[in-house]
C-alpha cells in the first residue's frame, strides 16, 4: 500500500508516467473531454470530490513547471490555484483552454460545480 496522499491507483500511475512538458488537466464536472483524450472520472456527486481535493492530492506527487487557467474564472478561484505554488500560470480564454486540453495526457473529472474551475498542469522535472 502506498504511503503518499494519492491513493487512486489509475491517477497515481498517470502521474508516475508523465514526462517533462506533458499536460494533465483537472476539470470541473462540466468540462468537455475532447475525443481521444483519456478521462479518469472521479466525480461521485455534485461537489465530491472538489477540485482542490484532487489538486492537492496530485500536487503531493507531481512536479509542476507551470499551469494553465481560464481568464473567466472568479479571481478568488484563480488566487486559490496560485496559492498552491504551481509555478508560473498562463491565463487563457476558456475556449483556448478547451483547445489546449486536446493535447492532455488525461483529464481528471471532479465533481466540482464552480464555473471555470479547471486547471492544466504542465509537468516539470525533479532534477
Amino acid at each position: 500500500m502506498k504511503r503518499g496522499a494519492l491513493l487512486h491507483a489509475e491517477t497515481s500511475g498517470l502521474v508516475a508516467g508523465l514526462g517533462h512538458g506533458d499536460l494533465l488537466v483537472i476539470g470541473d464536472a462540466g468540462l468537455p473531454v475532447p475525443p481521444g483524450v483519456r478521462v479518469i472520472d472521479l466525480a461521485v456527486t455534485r461537489g465530491v470530490p472538489g477540485i482542490f481535493d484532487v489538486l492537492d492530492a496530485v500536487l503531493s506527487e507531481m512536479v509542476v513547471e507551470s499551469a494553465l487557467l481560464a481568464q473567466e474564472a472568479d479571481p478568488a478561484l484563480t488566487a486559490r490555484f496560485r496559492d498552491r505554488a504551481i509555478g508560473s500560470a498562463t491565463i487563457l480564454t476558456h475556449e483556448d483552454f478547451k483547445l489546449r486540453s486536446r493535447f492532455a495526457r488525461a483529464i481528471l473529472r471532479t465533481g466540482e460545480c464552480t464555473p471555470y474551475a479547471n486547471i492544466g498542469l504542465i509537468a516539470g522535472v525533479a532534477f
